[in-house]
Order: C-alpha cells, then sequence, then structure tokens
C-alpha cells in the first residue's frame, strides 16, 4: 500500500454516448514511483489520461493529485497542484528554437499585465533563472547540443525529448507521459527511458507512463505495470508478474472492442 499516493485514481468512469470507454477504474501512484500503463489498442489508456488531466469531463469516479481533489478541475489548474502530461504527438513551436520551446511552460511567469510584468522588481533576474534551468533540463536529457536549432528541424526522437524538456520545465511532481518512445529508433528509446528513470529515483518525480509496445517496456526499470483491456483494469503487478501472466497476453492477442 502507498502512504501518500501522489495521484490517486478511484473508479473513475466515462462514458461517450452509449460506449463505455473507460469502466470504474481505480490505481494510484506514489511520488517518486515509475508505473506502465499498457493495453492494447483501444482498450481506454489515452481516455483515461486525458481524464486524469481535465480534458475529459468523467461520467463518475474521484481524481486526487497529491493529495488534493482534481475532480472536474481545467487543465491549467490540474497544472497547478503539480501534475503535467506529454501527448503521443508533440506539439511544440517549430519557428522557435528548442531553448525558447522550454522557456514558455514555466508557470507564474507574468503579471496580469505584461508590461508591468517586464518592470517588476526580480522579473529579469528570475528569467536568468529560468534560462539556467532550461539549459539544465536540456543537459539531463542529453540535448543541450541542439539548444538553439528550430525544432522543426529535430528528428521525431529529438522532439519527444524537447517535449519532455518542456514539461519538466513547470516544475512537476507528477507526469504523465503518452507514448514517449512512439515512432523513436531503438537507441534513443532506451535512452530516454533511462533518463525518465533517473528522474524519478533523483528528483522523486512520479511517473505514470503510456507504452503499447509490451514487450519493450517490460525489458525497462520499470516499479510497476498497470495492464487495460476493455476499458477496465485486467492486472497490476512487478514486469515479471505482467511477463507470465496468461490473462495479459490473451487480451494483447484477443479481440479488444474499441475505444
Amino acid at each position: 500500500m502507498i502512504a501518500t499516493p501522489a495521484l490517486r485514481i478511484s473508479n473513475l468512469t466515462k462514458d461517450f454516448g452509449g460506449l463505455r470507454a473507460v469502466d470504474d477504474v481505480s490505481f494510484q501512484i506514489g511520488e517518486g514511483e515509475f508505473v506502465g500503463l499498457i493495453g492494447p489498442n483501444g482498450c481506454g489508456k489515452t481516455t483515461t489520461f486525458n481524464c486524469i488531466s481535465g480534458l475529459l469531463e468523467i461520467s463518475s469516479g474521484k481524481i486526487e493529485v497529491l493529495g488534493q481533489d482534481a475532480t472536474g478541475m481545467r487543465p491549467d489548474q490540474i497544472q497547478s497542484l503539480g501534475l503535467t502530461r506529454t501527448f503521443q504527438h508533440t506539439w511544440l513551436w517549430r519557428e522557435m528554437t528548442v531553448v525558447e520551446n522550454l522557456l514558455v511552460p514555466p508557470r507564474q511567469q507574468f503579471a496580469p499585465n505584461a508590461l508591468l510584468a517586464l518592470l517588476r522588481p526580480g522579473s529579469r533576474q528570475a528569467e536568468k533563472h529560468r534560462v539556467v534551468d532550461a539549459y539544465s533540463v536540456l543537459d539531463l536529457l542529453e540535448v543541450s547540443h541542439i539548444a538553439h536549432n528550430r525544432t522543426s528541424e529535430l528528428s521525431g526522437g529529438q522532439s519527444k525529448l524537447v517535449d519532455i524538456g518542456r514539461a519538466l520545465m513547470s516544475s512537476p511532481r507528477f507526469l504523465l507521459l503518452d507514448e514517449p518512445v512512439a515512432g523513436v529508433a531503438g537507441p534513443l528509446a532506451e535512452r530516454i527511458f533511462q533518463n525518465l528513470r533517473t528522474l524519478t529515483s533523483e528528483k522523486g518525480i512520479g511517473m505514470l507512463v503510456i507504452e503499447h509496445n509490451m514487450d519493450f517496456i517490460l525489458r525497462r526499470d520499470v516499479d510497476r505495470i498497470i495492464v487495460m483491456d476493455r476499458g477496465r483494469i485486467l492486472m497490476e503487478g512487478t514486469p515479471e508478474e505482467i511477463k507470465n501472466s496468461r490473462d495479459v497476453v490473451e487480451a494483447y492477442l484477443g479481440d479488444t472492442g474499441q475505444e
């Protein structure tokens, strides 16, 4: 049992008309815990993420983020609690450089009036600190050499790393990562997961990572894996327990319905 959950989901249900995409889902994840969320296409993984992050209104259930009730909150309100997410497809500002992309997300940068923000005492010093933080994040993700490249020039894998870096700039205590290595070549995908493991172990950031490729995530150093099938939690356990589950194998090979 997790003493202080960073994320607690209780009886989460999401209906789209007559279709139940997420069906009475419950789980919890602690700070600094690295958890995978897997399941066949259409099982409800991304819908669950969209509910947790406030992009979709839930039909029923409860969402708690870092001890606070986040049910019904807007995405910006949920982010202010310390939860940030990425998407399967990166949405970077293509005509801006990598470091410029990272300087946008930090919270509480501006006063209600932009001119007043520039004149506010300490604003220039705060901006310098943000630049230092941005380069530190790029160093952590091993992409500081592309800091001044436009993101339109990046490879798919580099774009994924910049997207993760942008999420880290909001000083999250919990991250939802939607297929962070989808379409990324093998060696770089390995490095991305290694960097994510470092973030959990060294900075205590909790993470829930969607990964469709079961074989890939079973070889990663995750603490637990949650398996979804047809909108429900099929199983939760260690990678070894998941690997040896006949139910999980059958879910991947069988008919999964639609999300």
